[in-house]
C-alpha cells in the first residue's frame, strides 16, 4: 500500500507543476493573443480612418454645396425666370431643386443621421417657400414676379431655409474633424 501511495505523491508532484505551468502558459499566451487582436483592430481603423475621412469630408461639402445651390437667392440667380409664366418657373425650380438633391442623396452614407435630417428640413422649407409665393401669385404672372415674391418672402420673413443646415453642418465638421 505504501507503493502505491508513493507513486499517487510522486504523479502530483509532477502533476501539479506541469499543470500549473500549462495554465500559466495559456493564460499569457490568452493575453498575447486578445493584445495582438486590439492591436490589429487599432490598425484596420486607422487605415479605414484614413480611407473614410476624405470620403466623408468631401459628402459633407457637396452638401453644403447643395444646399448653396439651392438658397433661394443663389437659385433664382442660377435659373432665370425671364421668359416663363410663373407656373413653368416654379416647376422649373422644383424640378432643379429635385435634380439637385437627388444628385447628391447618395452622400448621406457618410453623415450622421441628425446631419441628413437638417438637410433635409432645408429642402423641404425651399420647397415650401416657393410653393406659397407661387401660389400667392395672378394665373397670368410672369417668372420674374415669382423670382421677386420669392425674394419678398425671404426678406419681409427674414428666413434663409438652408442657413440653419450649413450651419449645423459646418458645426459638426468642426467636431469631426
Amino acid at each position: 500500500m505504501e507503493e502505491g501511495t508513493n507513486i499517487i505523491l510522486d504523479i502530483l508532484k509532477i502533476s501539479i507543476p506541469a499543470i500549473l505551468v500549462a495554465a500559466v502558459a495559456y493564460s499569457m499566451l490568452k493575453k498575447f493573443l486578445e493584445r495582438d487582436y486590439k492591436l490589429r483592430l487599432l490598425e484596420l481603423r486607422h487605415k479605414n480612418a484614413e480611407v473614410v475621412t476624405p470620403i466623408r469630408l468631401q459628402a459633407y461639402e457637396r452638401i453644403v454645396l447643395l444646399l448653396e445651390r439651392i438658397t433661394p437667392s443663389n437659385l433664382l440667380l442660377r435659373v432665370s425666370g425671364g421668359g416663363h409664366t410663373a407656373a413653368e418657373y416654379h416647376r422649373i425650380l422644383l424640378t432643379e431643386i429635385r435634380n439637385e438633391f437627388n444628385h447628391n442623396m447618395s452622400q448621406q452614407v457618410y453623415m450622421t443621421e441628425q446631419a441628413w435630417q437638417q438637410v433635409r428640413h432645408a429642402r423641404e422649407e425651399v420647397v415650401n417657400l416657393i410653393n406659397k409665393s407661387f401660389q400667392s401669385l395672378d394665373e397670368k404672372a410672369k417668372g420674374t414676379e415669382l423670382a421677386k415674391r420669392i425674394l419678398e418672402n425671404v426678406l419681409n420673413n427674414e428666413i434663409d431655409p438652408t442657413a440653419k443646415a450649413i450651419s449645423y453642418l459646418k458645426q459638426e465638421i468642426g467636431q469631426v474633424f
